[in-house]
């Protein structure tokens, strides 16, 4: 028997698979609920009278980057349970708040004096999603749907920032939800069979997200981590002013592809005096701090078509896939403004 999932005993979450659209209730036996996707950290949350520990997706724990977090479960729950949800960052006025990633993104830092002064400024908020244990009862056999009823009696003692995620099992209202939601910051949708159990690292869940296409410039590409061969092409829009800026990378490729856009890309190379290649350097974040962040430049000449989900500010908020070479396109033609802009949705009305 396997142990109850606690902080001595952490589980991985149970994962999604994408899908390209809102499946019926019909296509699952047992039924489909459907929730809002939420942009965020995903978080399991151990509580054992009192006790708090907060592991991440891949059973690290980040209790120590969420002071204020740990606080609010202490006041909204009581006992032992553990807890499955998402770490959200909450900005903006009211009326008119929206998830911040990059924000988020910025808790985890290593320096206690930063931790706490960021837990006062930006607080971040956790969404529950499903209820693992509860007292010395491990849910995780059970059918999603009597974890779903579990985890709504626990929260009837919640109180922000601690909410309980929002569902409905109407696919109607779920396809709106991904139209409108993403305006205030959301990632898309997730459908959950009802009769499933709780399986740890297993794509059980369905997820759909936003898919767009875009024309981009490749401005320059980064070497394969085998030391050959194209690894990402970083790839740019132009501004309002006219200048091109690194809106993220394409990667992805197959290694006989790689090769070939090495040669492909080579009339594009710029280079110095001596006629050695160009290089650059991207931004480094504490994501990359430990990575290679040089790049080949490349004359801004060569458009593509990639696949993209969302925006977080500039950028493309994930990798982008690539789809295909326009060579009908001029690179002057690939500006923001060709981008879908989803309509403002007020993020306190999705926790409603």
């Amino acid at each position: 028997m396997s142990p109850i999932p606690s902080a001595e005993h952490p589980v991985s979450p149970m994962l999604a698979k994408a899908v390209d659209r809102v499946p019926d209730q019909d296509s699952v036996d047992g039924g489909l609920l459907y929730e809002p996707k939420w942009d965020g950290f995903r978080g399991l949350i151990y509580v054992d009278d009192g006790r708090v520990e907060i592991g991440s997706r891949t059973s690290k724990m980040l209790t120590r980057y969420f002071p204020e977090l740990v606080e609010a479960i202490v006041r909204s729950t009581s006992g032992s349970c553990a807890l499955d949800g998402e770490i959200v960052l909450r900005r903006g006025a009211a009326g008119s708040e929206r998830l911040d990633w990059e924000a988020l993104s910025a808790r985890i830092h290593p320096a206690a004096s930063r931790i706490e002064k960021l837990s006062v400024e930006t607080p971040v908020s956790f969404v529950a999603f499903d209820l693992l244990a509860c007292g010395d009862i491990d849910l995780t056999g059970a059918p999603f749907s009597e974890r779903r009823a579990a985890l709504e009696e626990l929260a009837a003692g919640f109180s922000a920032p601690v909410h309980l995620g929002r569902v409905t099992r109407d696919a109607d209202e779920a396809r709106r939800w991904l139209v409108e939601f993403e305006g205030a910051g959301l990632d898309g949708v997730v459908a959950k069979p009802l009769a499933a159990p709780y399986e740890p690292g297993k794509r059980r869940l369905l997820k759909i997200k936003h898919h767009r296409t875009a024309d981009v410039v490749a401005l320059g590409y980064r070497v394969h981590t085998s030391g050959s061969g194209v690894g990402s092409l970083l790839v740019g829009l132009y501004d309002d002013a006219g200048e091109l800026r690194n809106v993220g990378g394409v990667s992805a490729f197959s290694t006989a592809m790689r090769q070939q856009l090495v040669d492909e890309l080579e009339p594009l190379v710029t280079r110095d005096e001596a006629g050695e290649a160009e290089t650059g350097e991207t931004e480094r974040s504490r994501f990359s701090s430990g990575r290679d962040v040089s790049f080949v430049r490349l004359r801004p000449e060569r458009v593509l078509e990639v696949r993209y989900d969302q925006m977080e500010g500039d950028r493309f908020r994930h990798t982008v896939q690539f789809e295909r070479w326009r060579p009908d396109c001029e690179a002057a033609s690939c500006t923001y403004e060709q981008l879908e802009i989803p309509a403002a949705y007020d993020l306190d009305r999705v926790l409603q």
